[in-house]
């Protein structure tokens, strides 16, 4: 019997890419909030800690003489680490990127700005935060990874008019 080969080889160039061209990512705001440093940061708290994170995905269109559909994506990330109903910390961060869809249906350009775009936008801002929470005194706070498609689909599956729409 021949083994069949299941990988698939690609040239350079022949890549399948996103239709999407990231023109800039940037952190637009950046918040940390130690309440009670130093003494949340001492040891002897067997209380794990709560925390609660949130993400908002937000995108506008920018208006372009030369391009006709450029859009701003902004995830805002928000987590809150609680312990004993008192707050150890509030991080806060958010990343934009500014992107070009080509060649993309209009009626096409809310999902690749709510699935894809925040995909692409996703280490950073996961770098982001873990920098900010260890230069706070805590461990690096590692955001697990998140399915955007879910999200889209959870936020956007009743309201189909909401996704036809303008981003």
């Amino acid at each position: 019997m021949s083994e069949e080969k299941t990988t698939r080889e690609y040239k350079v160039g022949t890549l399948p890419h996103l239709p999407v061209t990231v023109h800039a990512q940037y952190l637009k705001d950046l918040s940390f909030e130690n309440p009670h440093a130093p003494h949340s940061l001492r040891a002897g708290s067997a209380e794990k800690p709560a925390l609660n994170v949130n993400i908002l995905l937000d995108a506008q269109k920018i208006e372009d003489p030369e391009l006709t559909a450029l859009y701003e994506v902004v995830m805002t990330v928000k987590a809150e680490s609680s312990r004993g109903g008192r707050i150890d910390f509030i991080a806060e961060i958010s990343f934009g990127a500014a992107v070009s869809l080509k060649d993309v249906p209009e009626d096409k350009h809310h999902p690749l700005l709510f699935i894809e775009v925040p995909r692409l936008m996703f280490p950073f801002v996961r770098q982001a935060m873990a920098q900010i929470t260890q230069g706070g005194g805590y461990a690096p706070l590692y955001l697990q990874p998140v399915d955007f498609h879910a999200m889209y689909v959870s936020r956007f599956a009743e309201k189909p008019e909401a996704a036809s729409g303008n981003a």
